[in-house]
Formats: structure tokens, sequence, C-alpha cells
């Protein structure tokens, strides 16, 4: 569907329900797929969601149109998601100790033999092991990461997406390579032990 986006802003601030509704329905595979990436740990996904689009309503009024609808809408929708992730950060560490037992073998498997394809079991475990690694991470990291590395993004969108400078993402990638490098480094010397 096609929508008029400037009309439809008008009949927002003007209390129109059905533009409002038009605008949700729009905009919420954009909002899904952005919160789904950057989802946190034991979060609802329509929850987070909802929230997105009660901060969308009520800071519409400061949407200028200096920049693309979209990219403010992911702005925003980023920024909420690292703020859930920042209030999800009493967490605890993540120890090779608190691995399943399949989770350990995975972890082995792949330090033994790093370049041999895992079969179809070891993948998923590896996926949830890659989950536990990326759950120590910050907030801002994580979200690299899973912009960057698992997305596949450039650093050009992951800028244009956060509005942080190009040196900012690049030195933050970096950083969070090295802290995923080592906390999956400290695994394995735990499951030596």
């Amino acid at each position: 569907m096609d929508l008029d986006l400037v009309d439809c802003l008008t009949r927002i601030r003007q209390q129109d329900e059905s533009a409002a509704r038009a605008l949700i329905d729009h905009l919420h595979p954009f909002v899904q797929k952005i919160v789904r990436a950057n989802l946190p740990r034991r979060a609802e996904v329509e929850d987070l969601m909802q929230d997105v689009f009660v901060k969308i309503f009520s800071h519409l009024d400061q949407f200028r149109g200096g920049v693309p609808f979209e990219h403010w809408v992911s702005r925003i929708a980023v920024n909420h998601c690292i703020n859930a992730l920042r209030a999800q950060r009493s967490r605890p560490e993540w120890r090779m100790a608190d691995l399943s037992e399949d989770h350990a073998e995975v972890v082995e498997a792949i330090a033994t033999n790093p370049d041999r394809d895992p079969h179809p079991g070891e993948a998923l475990g590896a996926r949830e092991l890659l989950e536990i690694l990326l759950e120590q991470l910050s907030p801002r990291e994580r979200m690299l990461i899973q912009l960057l590395e698992i997305e596949d993004r450039t650093i050009e969108e992951v800028r244009q997406l956060t509005g942080w400078s190009a040196v900012s993402v690049r030195v933050s990638v970096f950083r969070a390579r090295q802290k995923l490098n080592r906390l999956y480094k400290e695994m394995q010397e735990q499951r030596k032990l």
C-alpha cells in the first residue's frame, strides 16, 4: 500500500484515527524487523513494538522532514531497543559451566576444528551459543555486531540508522569483535578446566 506520508502526518496531527491506523499498518513490518534484530533476551516483540509506536506518536511533532521519515522511525526503534537492552544489564554473566551439555560440545567441536562445517544440530547449537555470547556485550556492542556482522549492513547504513559518526561505528565494532573473541576464548578455557 502506498501511503501519502505528508497527508497522513497532517491528518494524524488533526487527531484522525484512521490515518494513525494507516501509518501503523505501513510501518509495522519495518519496525518489526528492527525490533527483532535488536530484541533483548526474554522480551516480547509486540510489547517493544507497541512502545516504539507510542514513542513515534508522542514525538511526531518533532519530525521536521529533514531526514526521510523511515530514518527518523528507525532511530526511535533502535534507541528504544538499546534502552531495553541496557535495562536488562543486570543479568548474570554466562560461564562455560552454565551451558547445556549440547552447547558445551558445540564449543569444544568448534574449538578443536574451526574450519570444518558443522552438522545441522551443531549449527543450531552454534547460533544459540552466539546468542549467549552476544548477551554479554553492552547494548551498543550487541547492536553493532547484529547490524554489521549478522545483517551484513554497511558502515554508512549503520551510521544513518544510529546517528553516530562512521569513526565511532568502526571503533565500537572493532572493540565489540575483540570482546566477543575474548569471551569465546574464556569459555573454551573454562571447558578445559
